[in-house]
């Protein structure tokens, strides 16, 4: 942990805190159809064919069942479209390399990954993916995921501002606006700076070199060696914006193509929180009352701190079995790209798991048990550390009703939302959605972790193993994406049950929060009295802190002690060399 790290870290606090409030004006804008942006003058023309095109009356608003059912055709027919480009690759145009098409399991775990806003990959992008699949099966998925985790956050952040109402928006108007006002311009920019710092964006075929010869030898291994080109750019600016994750390589942004220079790196980390933050400035805007929105803020913020503190002096400590063994080294650098180092690592690592983003810039599988276990336990969490555009925010607002019910029963009054009376319907609701992914996470774990099928995968055993396992589920369940890479997960049982765990882990706590905005929209809302418990300052903040985190604690301690815990301990046990 050295003063490098330290100013970087404050670098990427201050412009983060500083683009908060304007992002979240703007999303203000570009989530209210009635408002107006300086992108109308070019596109409300496409926004208004868009609608004309498919039929749909933008200016009729749905109640939450309509909006979950129009969200659910969406998903269901998008899903459908990207499995059949998969398996019918070879036949489609774009594909310089012929890849043929993917196997049965692996289209679907890759379609419903896609679809999910999950982006795990049990297969390498440019060895398996033509272009065509990356842009039109998978870059498409990466923009309206996005925008559908936005649109959510949105009609729950309308459920609670609105007074005896029936509706909470229209999601097709949300998701048609997140993508043209929001992402879209936002990724052509941002696809621009990553070719100015050197990433590849093409359509040509994959180049053939000659390496050179080893110093007094031949060159070992095959004549030549095959470099990736392709529309990579334009996909790594919405995966990292949308907290998408994957990558057009399957070295993702570790890889030089897709992220060449410390300044990408610091973009690309600090694009994955860029709505997230914004989000917190729009929901304190909404309810009329901006300091709320800074207490979560500072809420998510807090945590984030502590998860990266942890990671980082975890990474710069290294291993000591190394030192024992009488070899000097600055941390562990196992896993890590030299040109970024052991802080950048460790930030960009806390950062893609506290958002549901799962792009990594290193091998969290090589990184030490403590160090790990940040990653894992961030997407346990529930990734509302920012979190996954709209998801964190409907997350962290699931937590902020149960914090708001706890404190309502330890001063013994009827807890109260911003005005809103949370009653046990409420409560139901938010429980589960906890109890959703927590099932899905443990579930699928313990299945495979007693399963021929499951243990067969692992390229490790005993609690590094468990970890393996325990991380593919958290991730794919919590919509995050990234791996433990040691666990081999292209098998029929793997891809099978990985994709039901992404499908469970949006969809299944997709359901309760828009029931919990249909529910918050009806209510009358009154005027705060003096028995209402305020959801402002450091009271507020510390208790929506200790209920996720002991919410986090209680449910998953027990699996982390068998995993990285005895790990970290077991490292520290000294062996003699």
């Amino acid at each position: 942990m050295n003063i490098y790290g330290w100013v970087q870290l404050g670098v990427f606090l201050g412009v983060l805190a500083a683009l908060t409030k304007p992002v979240g004006l703007y999303l203000v804008r570009v989530l209210d159809p009635r408002a107006k942006t300086f992108l109308d003058s070019v596109l409300k023309p496409v926004e208004e064919g868009i609608y004309q095109l498919c039929g749909v009356d933008s200016r009729h608003e749905q109640n939450w069942k309509q909006y979950a059912l129009s969200l659910g055709m969406f998903s269901v027919v998008g899903m459908l479209l990207t499995y059949a480009i998969l398996r019918l690759q070879y036949y489609l145009p774009l594909n310089p390399q012929h890849f043929a098409g993917m196997s049965p399991d692996l289209a679907f775990n890759t379609a419903a990954s896609f679809t999910t806003n999950t982006n795990w990959q049990n297969y390498g992008g440019e060895s398996t993916l033509s272009y065509f699949s990356q842009m039109v099966g998978l870059t498409f998925h990466n923009f309206v995921s996005a925008a559908a985790g936005i649109a959510i956050a949105a009609a729950l952040v309308r459920g609670v501002a609105r007074s005896t109402a029936v509706t909470v928006g229209n999601f097709w108007s949300d998701i048609v606006r997140v993508t043209l006002y929001l992402l879209g311009p936002i990724c052509i920019v941002y696809a621009v700076f990553l070719v100015s710092q050197g990433v590849v964006e093409n359509f040509g075929a994959y180049t053939k070199v000659t390496p050179l010869k080893l110093l007094g030898g031949e060159q070992e291994g095959a004549a030549t060696q095959v470099i990736p080109q392709g529309p990579i750019a334009s996909q790594e600016a919405i995966k990292m914006l949308g907290t998408n994750g994957g990558g057009f390589t399957g070295a993702n942004s570790s890889h030089p193509f897709e992220n060449p220079t410390p300044l990408s790196n610091f973009i690309e980390i600090l694009s994955i929180f860029l709505i997230p933050s914004g989000l917190t400035y729009y929901l304190g805007r909404m309810v009329n009352n901006q300091r709320h929105g800074w207490t979560v803020w500072l809420a998510m913020t807090t945590l984030f701190l502590l998860g990266l503190l942890v990671c980082w002096y975890s990474e710069s400590s290294g291993n000591p079995r190394i030192t024992a063994a009488g070899v000097a080294a600055t941390g562990n650098l196992e896993g890590k790209e030299a040109r970024f180092g052991v802080f950048g690592s460790a930030l960009f690592a806390t950062v893609t798991t506290d958002a549901s983003c799962g792009a990594v810039n290193s091998m969290h599988d090589s990184f030490t048990p403590l160090g790990g276990l940040v990653p894992l336990l961030n997407i346990q969490l529930g990734e509302v550390i920012f979190g996954g555009v709209g998801a964190g925010l409907y997350g962290v607002l699931i937590f902020v009703i149960l914090t708001v019910f706890l404190a309502g029963l330890m001063v013994g009054r009827t807890p109260e939302y911003l005005g809103k009376k949370i009653e046990s319907y409420d409560v139901k609701l938010a429980v589960l959605y906890v109890l959703a992914g927590v099932l899905s996470i443990l579930g699928f774990a313990a299945w495979a972790s007693v399963s021929d099928w499951g243990v067969s995968g692992l390229g490790n055993r005993g609690p590094h193993g468990l970890s393996e396992i325990l991380y593919a589920f958290s991730s794919t369940t919590g919509n995050n994406g990234s791996a433990f890479a040691g666990l081999s997960g292209n098998t029929s049982m793997y891809n099978t049950t990985l994709a039901i765990a992404m499908l469970a882990g949006r969809f299944l706590m997709i359901v309760p929060v828009l029931a919990l905005a249909g529910s918050l929209a009806r209510k009358k809302q009154i005027a705060p009295g003096r028995g209402s418990f305020p959801v402002t300052g450091f009271t507020f903040g510390i208790l929506l802190v200790g209920t996720i985190l002991i919410v986090g604690a209680l449910t998953f301690f027990p699996a982390l002690a068998l995993g990285p815990i005895v790990e970290h301990f077991i490292m520290h046990t000294p062996v003699a060399y």
